[in-house]
């Protein structure tokens, strides 16, 4: 009688089943990650003025989340209109009709796409478009503010004369309008801000036919700065004069480098400056051997025509080779 043969399996084949043990082990025991469907919370606080004929300002509080907020989405009678993103809690919107009433809701976005119940519904009116109206309001007059604390500040202004009437002031920062109040208002709140950080502020007033007055004077304000932070390394007292030499038109900018502690053999003294113009960088002055110890000039020329608006800032190089902060704003008109 024949012995029974038994077949052992191969080593290749005894390895297979290993690994497929191992994967189908892994697959069972891996969890997917939690998936988030958590909602963030109703906006509130939101308000809608009409800012023009044609445009409404709309403003919230901001939402909260178990993440973070992502963005905002903004409903004029159920459509979206306006979407933005989590820093933000205010948008103009724009292309609207005169003499028409609008009714205005926020959600609020996380990363995950969840949104918000929609925030109370806010009904505005815009005004009527006054015909041939091209006269822009005078500018607003003796604009002043204070900070509270690290985050925000408080300005207030004396209001503008228009034929027809202003139905919004508008708030500047440099040369971005970041808030609207109306017409019948000359103060506002400005939230958001960072710490220890310059902030330059101007109004401006607008009528129903989107004409746009002059700058108020300008308001530099400086929020307290938060816990850690140093002193600040911006430029102080910057000013921009309007300069013709010898038939070349220019502009003459003074103000005082700051000082900071370190630097080895160069003492804290700043031997460079980024010229911003309109925004862009312009050109970097450079001192020769010998900075100045004390307030510094410095003219440039320019070629548009008279009448050209310039907005100028100024930040220096630092003796540990980084750039330190900007400067106010200044805004010249050539001549």
């Amino acid at each position: 009688m024949k012995g029974l043969t038994v077949q052992r399996p191969t080593v290749r084949a005894v390895l297979a089943c290993s690994v497929l043990f191992v994967v189908a082990a892994t697959a069972c025991s891996a969890t997917e990650p939690e998936r988030d469907t958590e909602k963030p919370s109703r906006p509130g606080g939101v308000t809608a003025q009409a800012g023009s004929a044609t445009s409404v300002h709309v403003m919230w509080d901001r939402s909260t989340d178990n993440k973070a907020v992502t963005g905002y989405e903004v409903y004029e009678k159920g459509a979206k209109v306006k979407t933005v993103t989590g820093a933000r809690h205010m948008i103009d919107v724009d292309r609207l009709s005169p003499s028409t009433a609008y009714t205005f809701t926020v959600r609020a976005r996380d990363a995950a796409g969840n949104l918000s119940a929609p925030s109370g519904a806010v009904p505005v009116r815009t005004p009527a478009l006054a015909p041939d109206d091209r006269k822009a309001p005078s500018a607003p007059v003796k604009l002043r503010g204070r900070v509270e604390g690290t985050g925000a500040v408080s300005l207030s202004w004396g209001r503008s004369a228009d034929d027809t009437g202003v139905t919004s002031y508008d708030i500047y920062q440099e040369d971005s309008r970041i808030h609207s109040v109306r017409g019948a208002g000359t103060s506002a709140r400005i939230t958001g801000l960072r710490p220890g950080t310059l902030y330059t502020f101007t109004v401006r007033a607008r009528d129903a036919a989107e004409n746009s007055s002059g700058d108020s004077n300008a308001l530099d304000l400086t929020t307290v700065s938060g816990r850690g932070d140093g002193p600040s390394t911006a430029p102080r007292g910057l000013t921009a004069t309007a300069r013709t030499k010898a038939g070349v038109r220019g502009i003459e900018l003074r103000w005082t480098p700051p000082r900071v502690a370190g630097g080895g053999a160069k003492g804290g003294v700043v031997l460079e400056h980024q010229l911003f113009l309109n925004g862009k960088l312009a050109t970097t002055i450079v001192w020769g051997a010998t900075p100045p110890t004390g307030p510094a000039t410095y003219h440039f020329t320019v070629s548009e025509p008279p009448g050209t608006r310039y907005s100028i800032k100024l930040r220096a190089k630092l003796p540990d080779g980084k750039w330190g902060d900007f400067s106010a704003q200044r805004t010249v008109v050539t001549r």
